[in-house]
């Protein structure tokens, strides 16, 4: 069997106006109040992506200590993030929502009314489980599921990135771009019809969707704190769906990106490019992000949604004390120590 390449999801790229703004109400309503990064700066490499120009920008990249993904909240500051100029809907191509995970999916629903002034969708029966959509201000769904994957309690009703919503184009080619880039995945459902669940504004609007897993295993650093991956591709069958980020930048509002936490980068893009995905960006070398660094590259699934690769190098333990990690002394891919984890929620933002 081959080593492992993927450990987990380890953000999702939100793209705002305001990111102080942004991060305070994540913070408050989801949790993702442990900072790995703040920083402010130029954005080079991104360039095939940014109309050609280096522009600046601000990002934070942050964490719930319960477990799963984190959010890197980025905005524009050389210029004014574009938002899209019609209503987002299901199976639009490009990240439709964020499926956040819950311990108890009716609590975490009461709190989320509870703290958000946006609309929260009722609780409704899932093809697995049970769940509700809601909206962040800035006009993002998302999504709160349950998952089996945890770090650890922390009192808190709702966890970290258990996974995404993708619209495609075509669900039997992009099953394969995921499966080649993730293997081994497991086919939870595969669906075809209208559902009480998708918040469409058509009615009885029909899809196809279908959800992926990667179960947690525990190869890599991260892994503890990561979990599952969960993506369910949903394809609408009664309209021709709108690129999201038709017409303007990554980085622009919304859910600019997909992030997996990469263990051998090298290995990982001989792979792709075999199979016929070339990455479009790779920093090769180290690329430091305030106190983190790595080497990261990006590639697209067949309907252009940018999916991020992050080999981290460097992570920040304790940065009152500049404690950090350097993972490329490391020997092997073991998970690191519970307690050395659990000592990154001293780094918390409290309001």
């Amino acid at each position: 069997m081959s080593a492992p390449l993927i450990s987990g999801i380890q953000q999702v790229g939100i793209g705002v106006q305001n990111v102080p703004d942004a991060w305070k109400w994540y913070r408050k309503v989801l949790g993702f109040d442990v900072p790995v990064f703040d920083e402010k700066a130029d954005a080079p490499l991104m360039i095939p992506y940014t109309g050609g120009e280096v522009h600046q920008r601000h990002a934070v990249l942050a964490i719930n200590m319960a477990g799963g993904g984190g959010l890197e909240i980025w905005s524009f500051t050389s210029r004014t993030s574009q938002p899209p100029n019609f209503k987002i809907e299901p199976g639009d191509l490009g990240i439709n929502a964020i499926r956040f995970k819950a311990p108890d999916v009716k609590k975490a629903h009461d709190w989320v009314k509870s703290k958000s002034k946006e609309a929260v969708g009722p609780l409704v029966k899932l093809p697995e489980g049970e769940g509700f959509w809601g909206n962040d201000p800035y006009g993002n769904a998302f999504q709160i599921t349950s998952d089996n994957s945890w770090f650890q309690k922390t009192g808190k009703p709702v966890g970290g990135v258990a996974g995404v919503v993708i619209g495609v184009s075509d669900i039997d080619q992009s099953v394969i771009f995921y499966e080649n880039l993730l293997r081994p995945l497991e086919v939870v459902y595969d669906l075809t019809g209208t559902f009480d669940d998708i918040p469409a504004s058509i009615p009885s609007q029909k899809f196809r969707r279908m959800l992926l897993r990667k179960s947690f295993t525990p190869d890599g650093a991260f892994s503890k704190l990561l979990g599952d991956i969960q993506i369910e591709l949903i394809q609408t069958l009664d309209r021709t769906p709108k690129k999201i980020f038709e017409n303007r930048y990554w980085g622009d509002c919304g859910y600019i990106h997909l992030c997996f936490d990469t263990l051998d980068m090298n290995a990982l893009k001989t792979k792709l490019q075999l199979q016929g995905y070339p990455f479009t960006i790779d920093s090769e070398s180290s690329f430091g992000m305030e106190s983190a660094a790595g080497r990261f590259a990006y590639l697209e699934d067949p309907d252009g949604t940018l999916i991020e690769l992050v080999e981290t190098h460097k992570v920040p333990v304790l940065k009152k004390i500049g404690w950090f990690l350097d993972i490329q002394k490391r020997k092997d891919q073991k998970p690191l120590p519970d307690w050395m984890l659990k000592t990154m929620s001293l780094n918390r933002v409290k309001d």
